[in-house]
């Protein structure tokens, strides 16, 4: 009987949490197409005057006597976005970080696959900079299943790219991860015809809400806690599956082009792979569910323990975090900080993950792992996962109250701050995190701007001390 009523309430559990996900995905998609259609309408409807008299008005006075800098030779910002997430371009005008691309003059936002794996997303973000033909190695996709090469970049977003002109990189949730992938494969000297690449082509990488540790949501959600690989058979992740290889497989050019989940190179599309491929996809015999080359294996904690290996923290670049946390102790009790503060996305959770225990039948994914230190999270990662790279080594760091304790920042080490938030509080919806955003945004921007610069740049007016 007991048993029972268990099964009776995981699957509720499993109902409602489908059908939240369902609605705000359905939310976020028919926004982004109303803001189209409304912007188009404007355009019909409110066609501007061509007859307007021009009135010729004289440039603003500048004083010759302040430096300036052209926007052109500041290093470019790279906004890498997380799972399910989107670049520009796509879900028509919605930004997935809200805006804050506007903050600054040089700032690129790739679209990346939402829910390929860190390995691939990390070669696509290369080939999107560079330009040329993703490609994602011959050994990596035989293993894998998947073509070798994939998307086309004609004309990379910033070709000049190499150790004298690098980059800063802000990554959030998983994007942060595939960052440091990328600057590992860099210095691996890993792209076939760039035998030049090093670790310094990157000057800075910051994290929001950065899946560097994995996250014990990824067991709720449907993972196996044994293996951090396989998936239970009745889960979110499965419905999750299923939807996703029937979106691939149908391949509507025009859905696609609005959003995609990234699984070209697997060709999935029913002109390739016919019924009997979408029904070996679907029994999980082929594709990226069954090779494990997706994004979800990567963010248990067995598999960033797999990743963080082969990961290091570089003496040359400077990095910085923001770990964010909605929950707190209460007579020694973990429970959400607040109600009405946490997305309905991710309430439940919330309060899942402050009660998460590893099962007592299963091995501890590392050696001292307590299930204490993993009950503070933002509904989507833990907070010991987002300060910085702590297993199977803990990378060197450095706790941050106020920015100003920390200048400079010295390269090689993870300064972190811990932010009251929920997990998508800094992305999408600009207005949820009130003031708040400009806060988190333009202190970003600032350090990029200001403070981590490798070697002598141009310097704005009453900047030089900085």
């Amino acid at each position: 009987m007991i048993r029972w009523w268990i099964s009776a309430l995981q699957l509720t559990e499993l109902f409602v949490s489908s059908i939240v996900h369902l609605l705000y995905g359905f939310y976020i998609f028919s926004s982004a197409v109303a803001g189209d259609l409304s912007q188009v309408l404007n355009e019909y409807f409110f066609k501007p005057n061509v007859n307007v008299i021009e009135v010729k008005q004289e440039p603003p006075y500048v004083p010759t006597a302040k430096p300036t800098i052209d926007a052109n030779t500041l290093p470019p910002i790279v906004l890498v976005h997380g799972i399910f997430g989107f670049g520009k371009g796509k879900l028509g005008g919605l930004s997935y970080f809200a805006g804050a691309e506007k903050k600054d003059e040089r700032v690129l936002v790739p679209d990346l696959g939402s829910l390929t794996s860190i390995y691939d997303r990390a070669r696509e973000l290369f080939y999107y900079l560079k330009g040329g033909k993703v490609d994602y190695g011959e050994e990596h996709s035989k293993a894998c299943g998947h073509s070798q090469f994939g998307w086309l970049y004609e004309q990379g977003h910033y070709p000049e790219w190499d150790e004298d002109h690098p980059i800063h990189f802000v990554g959030h949730s998983a994007g942060a991860q595939v960052v440091r992938v990328l600057q590992q494969m860099l210095a691996d000297k890993a792209f076939k015809g760039y035998e030049n690449t090093s670790e310094n082509w990157v000057l800075s990488i910051t994290s929001l809400s950065g899946a560097f540790n994995g996250t014990t949501r990824t067991y709720l959600d449907g993972m196996q806690p044994e293996d951090g690989r396989t998936m239970k058979p009745i889960c979110l992740l499965q419905l999750c599956r299923i939807g996703v290889i029937i979106y691939d497989w149908l391949d509507i050019v025009w859905l696609k082009d609005y959003y995609n989940f990234g699984f070209d190179h697997f060709n999935m599309s029913w002109k390739k792979m016919g019924i009997r491929g979408l029904l070996d996809c679907l029994m999980g015999n082929t594709g990226p569910f069954a090779s494990g080359d997706w994004i979800l294996p990567d963010l248990t904690i067995q598999g960033s323990l797999q990743l963080n290996c082969h990961l290091q923290t570089f003496p040359n670049t400077y990095y910085f975090s923001y770990a964010t946390k909605r929950t707190r102790k209460i007579m020694g009790i973990t429970v959400p900080s607040s109600i009405f503060g946490i997305h309905p996305l991710l309430f439940i959770r919330v309060l899942q993950m402050t009660q998460w225990r590893q099962p007592p039948d299963v091995p501890p994914p590392y050696k001292g792992y307590r299930d204490k230190d993993w009950w503070d999270n933002d509904g989507a990662l833990n907070t010991i996962s987002m300060t910085h790279p702590r297993l199977p080594i803990e990378h060197p760091s450095c706790y941050v109250v106020n920015d100003s304790d920390c200048q400079p920042l010295q390269p090689g080490i993870w300064y972190y701050k811990i932010v009251e938030a929920d997990h998508i509080f800094f992305i999408v919806n600009r207005e949820r995190a009130g003031v708040q955003f400009d806060l988190i945004y333009d202190s970003i921007f600032e350090r990029c701007r200001k403070h981590v610069y490798r070697k002598n740049l141009p310097t704005l007016p009453d900047q030089s001390h900085h």
